[in-house]
This record gives structure tokens, sequence and C-alpha cells, in this order.
């Protein structure tokens, strides 16, 4: 794997998230589909997971908060760092992992019966977080501004979530999702199901919240990582053989002058 090295940025938040994966691999039964990953993604800054279907990208984000461990015939090896701690500790319950480490699916997956509302503060239950009602009006209010959702539904938050359009409904799960604060967002190709309006308003979001939290995305989009991300990860499997990172580094030089040939043949449009 090549690594393109670039300076700190100065001033960043030391209270943001770093999220280390070290030698991460991973199993469906025998099928190894994973081998051997690292990757540092930055506290407060977005890093973009790109690569052709069928190369690990998303079994990779689902591992780092525990996904990949609720399939039945999934196993892995290696351990996922929040700052400095392990998240597979035995000690650490899996409740407190997810609610450092949020998930975006592809699809939006709102409550379609609950309302606005209590969508955003439904993480707050299922987690144990006690909250007085002033404070769930705050945080759905808050929560709904910063996922850029609260102007076009102030006037209907006992509506049903489900009556939302589907890029309402993505920003009404980001807006679930940063309601119990998490130190990382993961997002699994958030717009890919989106009209070009409302991608354009989410990573207008993410662009935003990485202030606030670190963000990891997988996307197929290759100007999607461009405009949101400042570091670039490339996974690629060979055929037969399980997926891994060519090239890591700031997503400008991926773009521009990536190191490896394979990386050049991606971004650029000859395979995948």
């Amino acid at each position: 794997m090549t690594v393109i090295d670039t300076p700190p940025v100065p001033g960043q938040l030391s209270t943001l998230a770093t999220l280390d994966a070290r030698n991460i691999s991973a199993w469906f039964g025998e099928r190894k589909v994973l081998d051997r990953v690292s990757l540092t993604m930055d506290a407060g800054k977005v890093t973009a997971l790109i690569g052709p279907s069928g190369c690990g990208k998303s079994t990779f984000l689902r591992i780092l908060n525990r996904m990949h461990e609720m399939i039945p015939s999934a196993s892995l090896a290696g351990e996922v760092m929040l700052d400095g701690h392990d998240v597979y500790d035995q000690k650490r319950r899996l409740t407190d992992a997810r609610r450092d480490i949020g998930m975006v699916f592809q699809k939006p997956n709102p409550f379609p019966a609950m309302s606005i509302y209590d969508n955003v503060i439904a993480g707050l239950k299922l987690s144990g977080q006690p909250a007085s009602r002033d404070e769930k009006d705050e945080i759905v209010q808050t929560s709904l501004t910063k996922a850029g959702l609260w102007k076009e539904v102030q006037d209907r938050l006992r509506q049903p979530g489900g009556g939302l359009s589907g890029g309402q409904q993505q920003r009404l799960c980001i807006a679930r999702s940063i309601a119990i604060k998490p130190r990382v967002l993961l997002m699994d190709e958030p717009c890919s199901a989106l009209d070009p309006t409302s991608t354009r308003v989410i990573e207008e979001t993410m662009l935003e919240l990485a202030h606030e939290v670190t963000i990891v995305i997988v996307t197929h989009n290759m100007q999607q990582a461009q405009r949101v991300s400042s570091k670039c990860a490339f996974f690629l499997a060979a055929q037969g053989q399980p997926g891994g990172i060519v090239e890591f580094g700031a997503t400008d030089a991926m773009f521009s002058e990536p190191s490896d040939p394979r990386t050049f043949d991606y971004v650029n449009g000859r395979f995948g």
C-alpha cells in the first residue's frame, strides 16, 4: 500500500475522535473478504473509501461499529481503536460502541409510522439516555438543523417520517444519528439513490458536520469523493482474492498524482 503523507492541520480540535483500524481481516464463513487492512481516519475530517463493488469497503465500514459481528457466519481479526480504546474490548458494551460510532445506510431507513420528532429522539431511548421534554425539543431542533432539514419540517414534526421524500428521509436518518452525539459517523453510499439536489444538500451537511464529528463515507461517485473528503482510501480485490487498500492519502493527491497505476486507472474510469 502506498501512503501519501500530508502535514497536520494547525489548530485541529483535540476533543474530536480519531478512528484507527489495525490489521483488519474479515471472513464470511471460510471466504476471506479483507486482508490486513490498516487505516487511520483523522479526527474532524471526512475520509472517503472508494473502489469497485466487491472489494470490501462496506464490510470494512460495518466492522468499524461492530455490525459485522451480527452476521452469524462472519468473523474478523485485528483492532478498531477509538482514541486509543478498543471498540471490541469485551468490557465495552455494544450499545456504547454504537453510540460513539453512528451509521447512515445506503437506503434511508426512518421508522415510517413514527413521527419526524420521535424518529430523531429514537436513539436516545434505545441507548438509555434520559432527557426532559425541553431537552428533547432542543435536541430535535438542533439535530434537524444540522442535518439541513429543520426549515422544511418544523411545522409538521408530528407527521410520519415515512411521508418525507427520499432525500428528506436520508437527512432525517442523519439527524437521528447525530442526536445521540456520536464521535464518528459512518455513511455507506448515503446519496446513491438520491437526486442531484438532495445529494448536494447532504454533501453540504457532511462538510458542516465534519467540524464536530469524524466522518467515514463509502462512495462510488468519484466527484463526490473529491468534493467532500480530505483523505481517500482506494480498496481493490484481485480475482478470487480478499480486498485490501492499494493507496491512501490526501484526496487531491490521489486524484491528481496517484502513486499506483491501478489508482490512476480507477479514478479515471478505466475500470470499476
